[in-house]
């Protein structure tokens, strides 16, 4: 699957999370599919291994220890027969709350649940791959990259500048 929104877009389910989070812009997601380097980083920093910090996306085999192991989302979302929590009849739930309060990446989850109810998870994945995309060179990036991860600019993407003290409170940067 290509992450340069320029070029045709295929909205691939197994990267749109039960929980309303977009994989392609997850840092996991990029260094298990881009970087391998990067993932060697997050697994030493984690003290996992890459095979377990390695990650394809919500929906696919390769699932990393923290969506595989420690989501619940997805286990309760299969056995109510739902594809996203916001159809669900008890969304938001406690778990659900529990899990968007952890920032800057879960900000808009409650906007994405509706979106998805409004467009259909097509049409936001479409507009998630504009989301966070390099408005210089395109590149994909995730909600923990001020710069662009390939060309520098910044802010990285819309996400970024919309969050932009949030989330550079939160890793320490100083603002643009």
């Amino acid at each position: 699957m290509s992450t340069n929104p320029s070029d045709h877009i295929i909205p691939d389910k197994r990267l749109a999370a039960v929980c309303g989070l977009f994989c392609p812009a997850c840092r996991v997601f990029i260094e298990s599919t881009e970087d391998s380097v990067r993932l060697q980083i997050i697994a030493k920093l984690t003290k996992r291994s890459v095979e377990e910090i390695e990650c394809h996306g919500c929906r696919s085999e390769k699932r990393g220890i923290f969506c595989n192991k420690y989501c619940k989302m997805t286990q309760c979302a299969s056995q109510k027969g739902i594809d996203f929590c916001g159809e669900c009849v008890e969304y938001p739930c406690s778990e659900l709350k529990a899990f968007q309060a952890r920032v800057p990446d879960r900000i808009e989850l409650w906007e994405s649940h509706q979106r998805i109810k409004d467009v259909g998870y097509e049409t936001w994945y479409e507009e998630m791959m504009e989301h966070y995309s390099c408005p210089k060179c395109r590149a994909i990036n995730s909600a923990y990259d001020l710069a662009c991860r390939k060309c520098g600019a910044s802010p990285s993407c819309c996400f970024v500048k919309e969050h932009w003290d949030v989330v550079s409170k939160l890793i320490g940067k100083a603002g643009p």
